[in-house]
This record gives C-alpha cells, structure tokens and sequence, in this order.
C-alpha cells in the first residue's frame, strides 16, 4: 500500500514549486492528490492541475454523498473561501498539499502510519516578499487577502499546532534546489 506524502506549510513557502520538482522526479512516482476551493482562479492557474475550481453546490452535493474527507473556509476580505479534500476516486495513496488541519484530518481518515508529514519553512520577511512577487504578477492584486493569509498563518501554523499534529521534521526553503534534495532522502 502507498503512503501519502503531505506536503504543507504557511502561504508562499514554495509548496508548489518543490512539488512540481519532486512530481518531476520518475524515480519517486509521485501523483497528485488534488484539492477542491471556491475561491477563485488566479492568473496562471489551471483547474485540476493547482485545484478543482468548484462551487458550494458542488461541495454540498460532496457533503450530502459523504465524500467529503476535510475542509475548511476562510473569511476573506472577497467572502469565504472553502478548501477541501474529497473521496473522489483520486486517492491512492500518494501526495498532497494542504495546512495542518487537513493534514490531521486526512490522518484520521486514512491512518497515521498512511500519512507522512512533509512540512516546509520559511523566514517570515521572504515569505512576505514572495507574497507580494506573487500578487503583483496577477491581473487584480487582492493585497488586503494577502495580508489576511500572513497573519491568519501565525495562528494556523502555531508551534503548539505543528506539536500537536506531530511534526518531527522540517524542511527549510531558502535554497528550492537543497531542500527538495533534503526532501528526496526523507
């Protein structure tokens, strides 16, 4: 049986960009467990490669079949934003991205022998600098959401939370190509 290789960390800690690496390592056979959000798409993005792009009839139609593994919603400064993980024939144990309490839930859901926690870190000021890179290269720059990310992470991503859900090990990322390395030996 696979295992799940969860993936997470605060808002432009590179989570993308390390998996797009490890995805394109053969040797790791990786596959992509894709999540749901109602937010909507940024410039850039594609549905079913970052998430499915998707609705609240969509995720009501999940709840009431009882496929819905986890999910959070976020107030943002547009409205809530709802993010989560359904049982939609996808999951064969393989790897995902996602926040701390999805990754509690989907270790509720699938055991946690089944679940490996890859948690990424980044200095907080370089995180906020490629938060900004990131929304001055769309369309509309939603810098008033941005802000709400940061801080709402401090809390999301506590010292007390990531204790709490267990978390032996980090990867740093201020150099993508030595800790996607760090995260292929682990």
């Amino acid at each position: 049986m696979g295992k799940i290789f969860y993936i997470m960390g605060k808002s432009a800690s590179g989570k993308d960009k390390i998996y797009s690496r490890l995805a394109g390592n053969k040797e790791l056979d990786l596959k992509k467990l894709i999540l749901y959000t109602t937010r909507p798409v940024r410039d850039g993005e594609k549905d079913g490669v970052q998430y499915y792009f998707t609705d609240e009839r969509r995720l009501q139609e999940f709840e009431t079949a009882g496929k819905v593994i986890e999910s959070r919603a976020y107030n943002t400064v547009y409205g809530i934003w709802t993010y989560f993980t359904a049982d939609d024939g996808q999951i064969d144990l393989n790897s995902g991205i996602g926040t701390l309490e999805s990754f509690q839930k989907m270790k509720c859901y699938y055991g946690k022998e089944s679940v490996i926690p890859v948690y990424i870190e980044v200095e907080d000021g370089e995180r906020l600098i490629r938060a900004i890179r990131r929304e001055q290269e769309q369309e509309t720059p939603k810098y008033k959401e941005l802000c709400r990310r940061f801080l709402a992470d401090e809390e999301d991503f506590s010292e007390e939370k990531i204790k709490e859900a267990d978390i032996q090990k980090r990867f740093v990322n201020d150099d993508l190509d030595l800790c996607v390395e760090n995260i292929i030996k682990y």
